[in-house]
């Protein structure tokens, strides 16, 4: 019933595990700190989304890069590039705001760098799990760092929420800047991790070989499709500012009701990641990853309900708002881990990389388009009618891609 921590028993996963601990808290301080200052500055939704915008066009074009590369070179060395790379920005969003710029544009140009170096690191994060933990381990590795992300999802915004008006944006990312030195000596300690197989020349073409391995793996392909109509259509948090201040009358700047927001799909999360053990002996995967979306959008679909029927000030309402963030992160935990692990048992170590980055792509910009969606649509037909009608749309369109592709409902592995 709890998590299966075997693979803590490994020394290289172990190190870099603990390591997230302490870097996804200072992470997410920046990720509450961005769309509350950029809030804070224009006092519009509309800019807010602004940062799935900003965020998508630089994590599509290099995460398919960073992919590539991931296949080519030492994923250590690439790791520490990228590391040090994620330091320096995180450095200069401190800078910015202890000058007291107050410029929007450009606090959106340094996320969009930020997120560049993220989708770099991130597939070659997930790509060297397989070559320092046995393949079996992987559905209990998975759920361990969902567990640890989202740990960090829910301490951040907390903590953050609170301190903003205490102590201003610039203290949280310094915290998020020293937090990120965990990780560099985790991965410094990392063996070499040279590619297997033949060398290929990183470029358009090798991105295109990856795109052509995945053509032919359907599972595959319908595993990224669910997860952009969950993700699209159902994450709210580009309305979460303006709920919080219109909804739950919390301040303009930040707030309890701002962090609770923010921390109530992580903190579903990490509940199921206490509790997953099944994950590891669940052999019907495609049809887990199903049922797991279709309880995250109802799930969505219920907070909106919540948000329209709140009366400005913090209440009933807005604990059952926080329940069914709660319980669609619990959803959203299962399916990533589901997700993660059919991914790298089906995948070659020489596309794993690419294909890791397409996978990259998928997790992270379909909440960055799910900012732009809902920032509009939250500005013009309202917060709760956005969010409501986008948790409805995830269980109709979900529904509708898997009687389409009963191939992926029927898939198994061998538990």
């Amino acid at each position: 019933m709890f998590a299966d921590t075997t693979p803590l028993r490994v020394p290289a996963f172990r190190r870099l595990w603990t390591a997230n601990i302490i870097t996804v808290i200072g992470a997410q301080l920046t990720v509450v700190a961005v769309p509350a200052q950029i809030y804070a500055i224009t006092r519009s939704s509309a800019y807010v989304g602004l940062t799935g915008a900003f965020g998508l066009v630089p994590l599509i074009f290099f995460g398919l890069y960073g992919g590539a590369l991931a296949d080519v070179m030492d994923r250590r060395r690439l790791m520490m590039i990228s590391t040090v790379a994620l330091i320096a920005t995180s450095a200069t969003f401190f800078a910015q705001a202890l000058l007291g710029l107050e410029n929007v544009w450009l606090l959106l140009t340094i996320f969009a760098v930020q997120q560049a170096f993220f989708a770099i690191n991130q597939p070659t994060r997930s790509a060297i799990l397989p070559r320092i933990i046995p393949m079996r381990q992987l559905p209990a590795a998975n759920s361990l760092n969902m567990t640890v992300l989202q740990f960090g999802a829910i301490a951040g915004p907390m903590v953050g929420g609170a301190l903003i008006p205490v102590l201003g944006f610039a203290a949280l990312y310094l915290v998020d800047t020293i937090s990120l030195f965990a990780t560099l000596w985790a991965v410094i300690s990392l063996p070499g991790l040279p590619p297997e197989g033949p060398v290929h020349k990183a470029g358009f073409r090798s991105v295109m070989d990856g795109f052509a391995y995945l053509r032919h793996h359907k599972v595959l392909l319908m595993s990224f499709l669910v997860d952009i109509i969950a993700m699209v259509f159902g994450m709210p948090r580009a309305l979460f500012p303006q709920i919080a201040h219109q909804s739950f009358g919390g301040p303009v700047d930040g707030g309890l009701a701002f962090a609770l927001l923010f921390a109530g799909i992580p903190a579903g999360a990490v509940v199921g990641g206490v509790f997953s053990g099944w994950v590891s002996r669940t052999s019907r995967q495609g049809y887990a990853v199903i049922c797991a979306i279709v309880v995250w959008g109802l799930a969505m679909a219920g907070f909106g309900v919540a948000v329209g029927m709140a009366h400005g000030s913090m209440g009933v309402m807005l604990v059952f708002a926080l329940l069914a963030l709660v319980i669609g992160g619990a959803a959203d935990m299962a399916s990533a881990a589901f997700r993660s692990t059919m991914l790298q048992e089906a995948a070659g170590d020489e596309v794993r990389g690419r294909l890791q980055g397409v996978f990259t792509v998928v997790v992270s910009g379909g909440p960055r388009l799910a900012d732009v969606l809902h920032g509009t649509v939250g500005g013009l037909v309202g917060t709760s009618v956005a969010a409501t009608g986008g948790g409805v749309l995830v269980v109709v369109l979900v529904i509708g891609a898997a009687i389409t592709a009963p191939a992926f409902i029927r898939y198994r592995v061998q538990r």
